[in-house]
């Protein structure tokens, strides 16, 4: 699937003419861009992100219980 972004300012330009333009390109959908707020990608957190952010340990837990001995000198 390949996504045409349109940015919310040209959206009354652009979307109509997008939406014509690849009617018939089942693999193309065109979208119009709503993300609002801060860009987390660069620089330090925004403070209220920090305070809410949780680290958790996603790795399978082990099965509780102890191996049994193995003998190697045979």
């Amino acid at each position: 699937m390949i996504y045409c972004v349109v940015p919310p300012e040209l959206e009354e330009e652009l979307y109509a003419k997008l939406v014509e333009y690849y009617k018939d390109n089942p693999n193309v959908e065109v979208i119009i861009d709503r993300r609002a707020g801060a860009d987390r990608r660069q620089g330090k957190p925004d403070p209220e992100f920090v305070e809410k952010r949780q680290t958790r340990d996603r790795r399978r837990a082990r099965i509780p219980g102890t191996f049994p001995d193995t003998d190697l000198s045979e």
